[in-house]
């Protein structure tokens, strides 16, 4: 077995979750905006800044920081965990959905006390212009069918959360980046396929945007935001908001689901591994309709 980045080829013997990853020919932007130490009085359409204390991390431009204001004066009651009819569908991606995936699960785990029955998080693409093609957003594939990079899509983990929720899975997403805001992947992965982005509900202008924000004060203020508005680069400490009913989910092939981590020696225990078939066999894991593997012969993840 050969193992290595995210975006390097990896194979594996049959009957061993299978994969093959090829590499990537999206170039890296060098995308970074400069930020003051003190909160904007005028910002572009595209940066996003805090409307309460002064931050390293600005987050908003004029327009959404008198929404955000707006939105903070309704103080909306959160609902409890028990009592949260409604569930919110949310995603984070921060390179490589592999390990993101498991991080999140241990996450619904840990916030929500869900077993693995009812655990949510998977792994998928979102944050493209083009959407989907003919329904589908697919992995690599030999027969270059939706690739979701030439769709302008990243890696992410989507998942249904109870809104009061958020807070604490958005703590959970700050944790990956390292003291400088970098993913765990940033030396190897690159390309918009590996951007960092969050999506909810009414993006930048919804209530979650100001819990976006203060999470990552929580959590050392380590990245900055930017709206994201689709296809958008790979940026260094830079986080694309985007707006899940503009930009939705689309759940990945299950050879990608529950799988080890992009790492050397990331090997995750065969319960978590073997997640992804109980899901499929009870029905809960969303089929996609994309060639099973790199290849597009559907053959030992090929």
């Amino acid at each position: 077995m050969i193992r290595a980045s995210c975006s390097f080829i990896i194979l594996q013997l049959v009957g061993i979750p299978s994969v093959v990853r090829a590499f990537t020919t999206t170039e890296q932007h060098n995308f970074r905006p400069a930020f003051s130490l003190s909160a904007r009085t005028s910002t572009s359409d595209n940066e996003l800044s805090a409307s309460t204390a002064p931050s390293r991390r600005q987050f908003g431009s004029a327009a959404l920081l008198a929404s955000a204001s707006i939105m903070s004066s309704l103080a909306l009651p959160e609902p409890s965990f028990a009592d949260s009819a409604e569930l919110i569908d949310v995603y984070f991606g921060c390179g490589c959905f592999w390990h993101v995936q498991h991080e999140f699960v241990e996450a619904e785990k840990k916030i929500l006390g869900r077993p693995g029955g009812d655990l949510t998080a998977r792994a998928g693409y979102a944050g493209g212009i083009a959407g989907a093609d003919a329904g589908r957003v697919c992995y690599h594939n030999g027969r270059n069918i939706a690739d979701y990079g030439k769709l302008g899509h990243g890696e992410v983990v989507g998942l249904k959360i109870p809104p009061s929720a958020f807070p604490g899975f958005a703590e959970e997403y700050f944790k990956l980046f390292d003291k400088n805001g970098l993913r765990p992947d940033q030396a190897g992965d690159r390309g918009l396929e590996y951007r960092n982005l969050v999506g909810f509900p009414g993006g930048a202008k919804s209530e979650y945007s100001q819990m976006l924000i203060d999470a990552s004060k929580r959590t050392g203020d380590k990245v900055s935001f930017s709206k994201g508005k689709g296809d958008d680069p790979d940026a260094r400490s830079m986080v694309f908001v985007m707006d899940s009913n503009e930009f939705p989910f689309f759940v990945g092939e299950q050879y990608h689901q529950f799988h080890d981590g992009f790492a050397m020696g990331e090997n995750y225990p065969s319960e978590y591994n073997n997640l992804a078939g109980e899901l499929a066999k009870s029905g809960k894991l969303q089929e996609s309709k994309c060639p099973n593997g790199m290849l597009g012969i559907g053959l030992a993840g090929l």
